[in-house]
């Protein structure tokens, strides 16, 4: 059975570091794109990074280009989402998922067709 469990959340002040991770099992997690997501209470899950399976292209919506970077270890079979100079808005629920294609990645109707999801890990950035 494919599963994905995510962990490395925590509390950390404005401006700090995280690094989570996706861990999977029943499957390898190389040979499919994983998407990262967040969900903050009352809204929309967002799509915010996408590495891609078979070259390990990544993207990245606006809101986290440039502080956060997706990467995985094959080895570990595992990805990552380090993630710096973090904000207030960042506070969140962080998913990872195995998906069919980065494509879309951050389209809302797109999260339908993903089947492994990870259960999230809280991030929450305070002072």
């Amino acid at each position: 059975q494919a599963q994905l469990v995510e962990s490395g959340g925590g509390l950390v002040q404005p401006g700090g570091s995280l690094r989570l991770s996706c861990a999977a099992s029943g499957f390898f997690l190389d040979y499919y794109p994983i998407v990262w997501f967040r969900q903050v209470p009352g809204k929309e899950r967002e799509g915010i990074s996408c590495i891609r399976a078979s070259d390990d292209s990544t993207y990245y919506v606006d809101s986290v280009k440039g502080r956060f970077t997706v990467s995985k270890d094959p080895a570990k079979n595992s990805a990552y989402l380090e993630m710096r100079d973090l904000k207030l808005e960042d506070t969140a629920v962080y998913y990872c998922a195995r998906a069919e294609t980065c494509d879309g990645y951050d389209d809302p109707r797109r999260q339908s067709k993903i089947e492994v999801w990870g259960k999230g890990t809280q991030v929450t950035v305070s002072s």
